[in-house]
């Protein structure tokens, strides 16, 4: 039986998982669940996934939600994928781990939370919070420190020092690639103190190229309505006191 994936592309998990099934060729059907409309929320979803999140996969009679767990059932369960991926030596997948326990409270807790409330809110019907967004940047920004200093240490190209990506490259990335929704001067304040960084995000783009950018192009689109709305709100309030 086929794959199904169960995702949002805006969501950052969610694009890992199908990334990770694209550059390794395996079959499956992906059904969208609008997080924006509350799909999630749904009685038909909550068969697939009680807690109400994407993603989610149904591999026959298995269902399974969490992204990591999806990526490690993946990379173990379908053949031909590359040891590189999740790795059989048991040290390795251990250091694996420790990255991606790690992320959920440090990378992801920082960059969901400054992007939420400084830019995405209003899309899903929430309102921007300034003193939320400064704090989650300050966790965000800690974090990206800490994978420049300790996660890319050794001569590899990736995390933990290795020479090709792992599950956790893809998921960190997913994670940054959500700075692309914020204006540049944000973005480039945040980012731009680590080169490193900014290197191991252009590495793991290039390694999986070209699904890498086809899956994220739906961030570039709703940036442009972001703007587009901002721009149209800027303009009304540089009119409105004219008529008055």
């Amino acid at each position: 039986m086929t794959l199904t994936v169960f995702a949002d592309r805006m969501s950052q998990p969610s694009r890992a998982i199908i990334i990770f099934c694209k550059v390794n060729g395996i079959d499956f059907e992906e059904v969208r669940i609008d997080l924006s409309k509350r799909q999630h929320l749904s009685p038909q979803f909550q068969e697939i996934n009680p807690m109400k999140k994407v993603p989610a996969i149904v591999d026959g009679r298995f269902k399974l939600f969490e992204s990591h767990a999806i990526l490690i059932y993946l990379a173990c369960s379908f053949p031909g994928i590359a040891d590189h991926w999740y790795p059989a030596d048991l040290f390795l997948r251990a250091k694996i781990h420790s990255v991606l326990d790690w992320h959920h409270s440090n990378l992801r807790s920082g960059a969901a939370g400054y992007v939420l409330n400084s830019t995405l809110g209003p899309a899903l019907g929430l309102p921007l919070n300034p003193e939320a967004a400064a704090k989650s940047e300050k966790l965000l920004s800690a974090s990206l420190g800490k994978i420049e200093s300790f996660w890319l240490k050794g001569r590899g190209r990736f995390l933990l020092g290795s020479t090709q990506p792992s599950i956790a490259d893809l998921s960190l990335v997913c994670e940054i690639m959500q700075l692309e929704l914020v204006d540049e001067k944000d973005r480039e304040r945040i980012l731009g103190p680590h080169k490193r960084v900014m290197k191991w995000v252009a590495d793991t783009k290039n390694a999986t190229s070209p699904h890498f950018d086809q899956v994220h192009s739906v961030l570039l689109k709703v940036k442009e309505k972001l703007q587009s709305k901002k721009a149209i709100g800027e303009t009304s309030q540089n009119v409105l006191p004219s008529k008055l």
